[in-house]
């Protein structure tokens, strides 16, 4: 039947999931807009595109937008190999078309300028973010003026703002969403574009100073910098753009032959004077809390900025500042993430005649903090402890957790000279009740001297990864036993010990299965992978055997990794 060419394979996955945490973005288009899934049905959809169509989001969203939507000119059904936005759907490139007529929910007719663009939708795959409106008649109408923004026709507005929303939004590290912003206004727009940003102390940085040079966007560093303060009476452009109070259009008699009120106004001039510029246009960078900064684009070879264009660089400009907000945020969290981590996990003690080295290697896609975690402390008794373990989660509640855990532990093992097997019983039964941890794992191992100055290991695995035994001469084994269930079932059995005596000059290595385990290969594959490095690298001082041995086994976009490594002496002491 035309219009549901889908295989039935595809129809069965297609259960639509709504992403309503979109719409917010959609809303602020201005336009039609809906994101579609890989298989083409909605999931999100703005009030714009409701009111051109004559439909409610929920008779929209779920359904396939080609099936739904896409019509000939007479209303006729369209075979998808017919229809220009569906093959461009398929194609997975940005793409734009006009003379396109949609069906409204009473069955009539709308004709429809579109674009169409890819979009990120997260865990749950690729998307396509679809902006449309009627066309205007100024869309078949060209207007001339290479580059100039008050040239371009609505459609080619709204294709800009919709690849706007889909780069800035796709991204949470700032720099690389101020260098999309650079290529989405030069040299479309202007010839430079300068970003100043006001840091969290208040103070403002000339982030961004880019010049387009034919094809080519060319940083120049030497006018980037530390600015002066913002003042609080100027009536300078880019004084009130950083106070968040307008837009403003300026020239290069904007500062010439005029008393600086300030020294943002010095060094905007500055800027204007080697730069050539002879207009800009500077807009603030807001977010929904503060001002962010402020987006200036200056023009010396081509026609001056006007009143029109500044609708379209506010818009810009607001999307850029709610881009870099999100951004902010994140790397703001991340780094309270990584302070937390670095407090909570331990300084190693000195314990003679051992070497002891730790590693941990945060999460680059995640929070920057999670549950991996280690720990080596010194006994009431004497004898050294050692832990490594794996609380559930990838956030701020998960190091909390791990911190939890791990005093815990300290506790019961300083207080209580029992076996580590009766230790993290103890541990086990106090997690539900006192902690706000739901799983975990652990190794929790004593290290003892024998009387003939060999090293003797006892040890119980609670649902980790077992250690890496690596002898000398390269040999290299998995201490399996002393295993049993993890930590938080609420499960009541007995745990084992597990005893081995360290050969001299042996590496033992506890680890997290961030380590082990990479998308696409099983685990197995990961500890093969693990015992063969580590056992062509036994030879190798301890700090670099560790530092190798990561650069070789960590897989790429790695989970959190916990590494603690211990070596005893060889036979000649050392």
């Amino acid at each position: 039947m035309v219009g549901q060419e889908r295989t039935q394979a595809e129809q069965e996955q297609s259960a639509t999931v709504a992403l309503p945490h979109l719409v917010p973005g959609l809303e602020a288009i201005g336009a039609g807009a809906y994101v579609v899934d890989e298989l083409g049905c909605i999931v999100a959809v703005n009030s714009h595109a409701e009111l051109l169509l004559g439909r409610s989001a929920a008779e929209l969203v779920g359904q396939d937008a080609h099936d739904l939507l896409h019509r000939g000119p007479q209303g006729q059904p369209l075979l998808t190999t017919q229809c220009a936005m569906r093959q461009a759907f398929h194609s997975g490139s940005p793409a734009q078309g006009r003379d396109e007529h949609f069906e409204r929910g009473d069955g009539s007719l709308v004709r429809v300028s579109w674009v169409l663009t890819p979009y990120a939708l997260g865990d749950t795959g690729p998307g396509t973010l679809v902006v449309f409106h009627p066309p205007g008649p100024a869309e078949d109408t060209d207007r001339g003026g290479e580059g100039s923004s008050e040239t371009l026709s609505d459609f080619e507005r709204l294709a800009l703002l919709a690849d706007t929303t889909t780069q800035l939004t796709s991204t949470l590290d700032v720099d690389e969403a101020l260098r999309r912003l650079v290529g989405l206004v030069l040299p479309r727009l202007a010839d430079w574009a300068v970003v100043d940003l006001i840091t969290e102390r208040d103070e403002v940085w000339r982030t961004v100073v880019v010049q387009a040079d034919g094809d080519a966007l060319v940083r120049h560093e030497e006018l980037e910098g530390p600015m002066p303060p913002v003042p609080e009476e100027s009536v300078m452009p880019l004084s009130r753009a950083l106070r968040g109070i307008a837009s403003a259009l300026a020239g290069a008699e904007t500062y010439r032959g005029t008393e600086p009120d300030s020294g943002i106004m010095v060094e905007q001039r500055r800027l204007f004077e080697t730069a050539g510029i002879r207009s800009a246009v500077m807009a603030p960078l807001r977010s929904t809390r503060a001002v962010l900064g402020a987006l200036t684009l200056g023009r010396a070879k081509r026609g001056a900025f006007t009143a029109a264009d500044l609708p379209l660089l506010e818009d810009i400009a607001r999307r850029a500042g709610l881009a870099l907000d999100n951004a902010r945020l994140y790397q703001r969290q991340r780094k309270v993430a990584e302070t937390m981590q670095n407090h909570l996990l331990p300084h190693l003690p000195e314990v003679p005649g051992l070497q002891l080295t730790v590693r941990y290697l945060p999460a680059p896609d995640a929070s920057q903090v999670g549950g991996d975690w280690y720990d080596a402390f010194r006994l009431s008794d004497g004898a050294t402890a050692l832990a490594i373990g794996d609380v559930v989660g990838h956030d701020l509640e998960a190091a909390a957790g791990m911190a939890q855990l791990r005093n815990m532990l300290r506790a019961y093992g300083w207080s209580q000279q029992e076996p580590p097997s009766r230790v993290v019983e103890r541990l086990d039964a106090a997690i539900m009740p006192i902690t706000d941890v739901t799983m975990a794992t652990l190794v929790f191992a004593r290290l003892t001297e024998t009387d003939d100055g060999r090293w003797q290991l006892t040890w119980t695995n609670a649902g980790h990864p077992p250690p890496l035994l690596v002898t000398r001469d390269g040999l290299a084994e998995y201490l399996t036993d002393g295993h049993g269930i993890l930590l938080g079932t609420g499960v009541r059995t007995p745990r084992t010990d597990a005893t081995v005596v360290l050969p001299p000059g042996s590496t033992l290595l506890l680890y997290t299965d961030g380590l082990v385990e990479a998308p696409g290969h099983t685990l197995d594959e990961g500890m093969h992978k693990l015992r063969r490095h580590a056992a062509a690298l036994a030879h190798r001082p301890l700090p670099s055997l560790t530092d190798q041995l990561l650069r070789r086994v960590q897989p790429p976009g790695h989970d959190d990794v916990a590494l603690l490594v211990l070596r005893t002496p060889g036979r000649d002491g050392r």
